[in-house]
């Protein structure tokens, strides 16, 4: 029987990318969002038939809303054993004009929602002895670069510390944890919110490789981070940047 994997902020951009390359390798896939109706079109657009993809409702702000989110799919596919962590807001706020209100936002989506979906998802998993946990992260989070808000940054950072946290605490249960650091990806997200020109600046200048990155690799890379023989890798951080940050 096909496994079950469950990702975050899947209705567009990245997560949908990654949510239909797992559908495409085999997975049954629970597309969750904040923006059910768009989750539902995009679990509609993977199998109209709904026996191979469901859309939830899933606000990661809320460790409740990911204990309903596990049931619901318990209820209908029996469990979850892989969890994508991908939910995130992006805002490029300058640093000194952060609003504490725009500040704790950030970090309740994108940090406190990966520690309740890592927290929630993994307890499940250890309980069934097996599970895998892709969380994205991001290169803001480990270079300090300005293209992105400072919250954006900082929360990605504390992912990637919570990922050596929980793939720590889960090892024994057969449970791997491990992080997906993009750089700039060529998603639709990215374009209309950096002007071409400075786009083009920073393709030239800023990333060796001198393009932008394609989502369809980082989604191929959290199939294979998601496959049961990837049980040797298990607290890492995959860096996907283009050479921008190497180490």
């Amino acid at each position: 029987m096909a496994q079950i994997a469950l990702v975050t902020g899947a209705a567009s951009g990245l997560g949908n990318v990654i949510a239909a390359r797992l559908h495409a390798a085999g997975y049954r896939v629970a597309l969750t969002d904040h923006q059910e109706a768009l989750a539902r079109d995009a679990a509609a657009r993977l199998d109209p038939s709904g026996a191979t993809a469901m859309a939830l409702k899933l606000d990661v702000r809320h460790k409740g809303d990911f204990e309903a989110a596990l049931q619901a799919v318990i209820a209908q596919w029996g469990g979850v054993q892989v969890l994508v962590n991908n939910a995130a807001m992006t805002p490029t706020t300058p640093v000194m004009q952060i609003t504490p209100e725009e500040f704790d936002a950030v970090l309740a989506v994108n940090l406190r929602g990966t520690f309740f979906g890592c927290q929630v998802l993994g307890a499940h998993m250890a309980a069934a002895g097996y599970g895998r946990i892709i969380n994205l992260a991001s290169l803001a989070g480990q270079n300090g670069g300005t293209a992105s808000g400072a919250h954006y940054g900082a929360s990605k950072g504390g992912i990637l510390t919570l990922n050596k946290i929980f793939a720590r605490e889960l090892a024994g249960a057969n449970v791997t944890v491990n992080a997906i650091a993009p750089g700039p990806m060529d998603l639709p997200s990215v374009r209309a919110a950096v002007p071409p020109e400075r786009l083009e600046k920073i393709i030239d200048t800023v990333i060796p490789v001198k393009r932008l990155g394609n989502p369809e690799f980082v989604a191929k890379l959290v199939v294979q981070l998601a496959a049961p023989d990837a049980d040797f890798a298990t607290g890492a951080t995959w860096d996907v940047n283009g050479g921008i940050f190497m180490r």
